[in-house]
């Protein structure tokens, strides 16, 4: 089994309705997307899938989140936008993207340096 690792960023801002605390007051976030891939058959080059194909994949699903405000943008309209849902819509949109024989592995959001959250099936 192989898996390759590739990450990106976009900044948005957002409001998490009905917490109590800070996070309920409009904020924003330069957030960090990894996500990893993995499947068991390389090509003829020897590649699962190249670095430059997967990178493509990221910014493509991320980049209608880049420079807004979550909590106008679907599904966020009616989900709250946590850390939690932001990594499960973009691990379920990559998802679609992958070719079939590439898995997705897992999908990781950094909202700080320090707090992170992983979505994986």
């Amino acid at each position: 089994m192989y898996r390759i690792t590739v990450y990106d960023y976009f900044s948005s801002a957002h409001q998490l309705r009905g917490y109590k605390g800070k996070c309920e007051e409009l904020h924003g976030h330069n957030w960090k997307v990894e996500i990893q891939v993995e499947g068991e058959n390389l090509d003829d080059v020897g590649l699962l899938i190249d670095f430059k194909d997967i990178k493509t994949i990221l910014k493509n699903a991320i980049e209608e989140l880049d420079h807004k405000m979550l909590n106008e943008i679907r599904p966020f309209n009616e989900l709250n936008p946590s850390s939690e849902l932001i990594a499960k819509y973009i691990h379920e949109k990559i998802d679609r993207l992958l070719p079939d024989e590439i898995k997705l592995a897992q999908t990781s959001i950094w909202e700080s340096e320090n707090s992170k959250c992983t979505y994986y099936e």
